[in-house]
């Protein structure tokens, strides 16, 4: 063959196979086969918002009948003004699991952070999932970082080994990690899904290996169940996180994003090591000396033995110290803009002889609604160190105000015991339903136990729960059930009416005030803005109110009306003004409610007639 023939010949040997993928990519692409792997999609029902695809997950399992789904939380494509985006990375633990929704701890922050910048707009988009590792939580960090963060929050470490593509997990993927990190990229591509599909399908029809879906997820993606400690295995799953936590926190510190790393928690006390071995290295030997040595009172010793028998655990549901002291801390040590909030350190603190167990823990890794608050509390006061956040203390909400006031429901408790109940009914854990155990014959009980079993969704639980409580005269539980709500849509203002009718109803001023701000931020229609004026005459603050019919004077009707509404709201003023050592004489207080009456605001009309001599002016403070 001569010179120029033999050189297209190669190079069509070399470039038709690639013609030849690229077609088949985009006719698949075309016909709507396979999944897309992005992080973000538009929201079906509203173009201008984002939210997180469900299919997100399917690249990083080999099954993807395994494949975790995360929260939906709405965002929007450009972002607002005032409004501080904060995206949170992480595993199951870092969804809320066994609660999700509220009883997550980054909804303990949203709520934290909304009453105490009530003039500021949070946005939390949890991009959270079970059954993932430190290679999720790269590859979204690194999608995220198109989408305007303001921070970054990372609680991960727990699933190195057994999560998606965890040297001992069932979706493990042989070979470096710039091998893994390669294939992630190519099951992006349609034609690869083909071939891994059609894969899938061959063994499942000759070797009948078909996932069963009665099993837990524990145990569906845990492979090797015996990892030595220090061996070539439990290092690799301590090198894998050490360089994937420290690519995303070089990433974002490059872009000036701040992070906040946090250090992980596990049961060590009330939990006994899964899977132990003979000789030196024994967990379940080390855990025999540490429950010697807490019944006698020496709570040092055994709170190093408990460490022990978790290092020396050969099921490795549970992180190795070396996650905590030898990668999180240094990572946040070495990198510009990266901080610690050290959960453990706060866990500690609220634990008996400062041992990890059942006071906030429900069974290896996962907190009770206490533990999340905590974890909430740690991420809370580490941006208030690195000064991403800098509260005013007159409108600070404290972290017992918090755990008083936070929405998470008596459906949202009953339902997390249920679903932690269910699962230690599975491997590993293999502990049955007590005999004893009778579900309770209340209301709450039996909406979380239709819940639990999927016969309603969590919004239609809140519903019922509302409606039930509102029959019963309960606001205060119909509270709780409305703000759950509008925590889990943000955006959706009927909620914050509700919630600041319900609020003012029940004497709280300021939280109705909060929430009646919020839907006017969120729609600034004349409505709304109506709806704080009138709030504001109703709970007796006639300058408040003042301000805000100057605003409503911008929409330019009625203004004959509102010069009338403000020459009675000056005069209200100068009434109350006209005290004398405290007091407001009888007279006065009958113009007073005559103003209010003619205002509409009968509450605070009624105030004035209840006083037939006089009347304390700082009780209207």
């Amino acid at each position: 063959m001569k010179r120029n023939k033999l050189f297209w010949f190669k190079t069509g040997a070399i470039v038709l196979p690639i013609v030849i993928l690229c077609l088949a990519e985009i006719l698949l692409r075309l016909s709507g086969y396979g999944y897309n792997t992005d992080l973000f999609i538009k929201d079906p029902d509203d173009s201008s918002c984002m939210v997180m695809n469900r299919t997100a997950s399917y690249r990083f399992f080999s099954d993807t009948t395994n494949a975790t789904k995360g929260n939906r939380e709405r965002f929007k494509i450009v972002k607002g003004a005032r409004t501080f985006r904060i995206f949170v990375l992480g595993e199951s633990t870092t969804t809320g699991y066994p609660y999700m929704h509220n009883g997550s701890f980054h909804r303990w922050l949203q709520y934290r952070l909304m009453h105490t910048f009530p003039d500021r707009n949070f946005e939390l988009i949890n991009v959270a999932l079970t059954a993932v590792n430190s290679y999720t939580v790269l590859d979204f960090g690194k999608q995220v970082l198109a989408y305007q963060p303001d921070a970054v929050l990372i609680y991960a470490g727990h699933n190195e080994y057994y999560g998606a593509l965890g040297i001992g997990s069932t979706s493990h993927i042989a070979g470096s990690r710039l091998w893994i990190l390669t294939v992630l990229k190519l099951r992006q591509l349609r034609f690869v899904q083909l071939m891994e599909n059609g894969l899938h399908g061959l063994l499942h029809l000759f070797n009948r290996q078909t996932i069963d879906t009665r099993d837990n997820l524990m145990k569906r993606m845990a492979a090797a169940q015996e990892i030595g400690y220090a061996s070539p295995a439990y290092q690799h799953g301590i090198d894998q996180f050490d360089q994937n936590i420290n690519e995303v926190c070089r990433l974002f510190s490059g872009a000036h994003i701040p992070v906040i790393l946090s250090t992980v928690v596990s049961n060590e006390k009330d939990l006994k090591p899964f899977v132990s071995t003979a000789g030196g290295h024994s967990a379940a030997q080390f855990f025999a000396r540490a429950d010697a040595a807490y019944a006698a009172g020496d709570f040092k010793t055994a709170q190093l033995c408990y460490r022990q028998a978790k290092e020396y655990d050969l099921l490795r549901f549970r992180a190795p110290e070396g996650i905590n002291k030898s990668i999180l801390t240094c990572i946040a040590r070495h990198y510009p803009g990266v901080h610690l909030a050290d959960s453990r350190r706060v866990f500690e603190r609220a634990s008996s002889h400062g041992i990890l167990g059942k006071e906030t823990l429900l069974e290896h890794v996962h907190p009770n609604l206490f533990g999340y608050a905590l974890l909430s509390e740690a991420f809370y006061q580490s941006m208030k160190d690195s000064k991403l956040i800098r509260p005013l203390a007159a409108n600070e909400m404290s972290f017992p105000q918090l755990l008083k006031s936070m929405p998470v429901t008596e459906v949202d408790s009953l339902y997390g015991a249920y679903q932690v109940m269910m699962l230690k009914t599975g491997w590993p854990f293999n502990e049955p339903i007590p005999k004893t155990f009778k579900r309770g014959e209340g209301m709450a009980d039996k909406i979380a136990g239709a819940l639990s079993v999927g016969r309603i969704s969590w919004l239609d639980a809140m519903d019922q729960l509302f409606k039930y409580s509102m029959q019963l005269g309960d606001k205060a539980t119909a509270l709780k059930a409305t703000e759950a709500v509008m925590l889990e849509k943000p955006s959706n203002v009927p909620y914050y009416i509700y919630a600041g009718r319900l609020c003012f109803e029940m004497g709280d001023f300021n939280s109705a005030m909060l929430y009646f701000k919020k839907a006017y931020f969120f729609d600034p229609s004349k409505a709304n803005l109506e709806n704080v004026y009138l709030l504001c005459l109703k709970a007796d603050r006639p300058e408040d109110a003042l301000r805000y019919l100057v605003q409503l004077r911008e929409y330019n009707d009625a203004v004959q009306a509102m010069d009338k509404a403000e020459v009675l709201i000056k005069k209200i003023i100068a009434l109350k003004k006209s005290a004398v050592g405290g007091t407001i004489p009888s007279s006065a207080l009958q113009e007073i409610a005559i103003g209010y009456r003619r205002l509409n605001a009968e509450e605070a009309a009624a105030r004035y007639d209840a006083k037939t001599t006089f009347y304390d002016v700082s009780k209207s403070k």
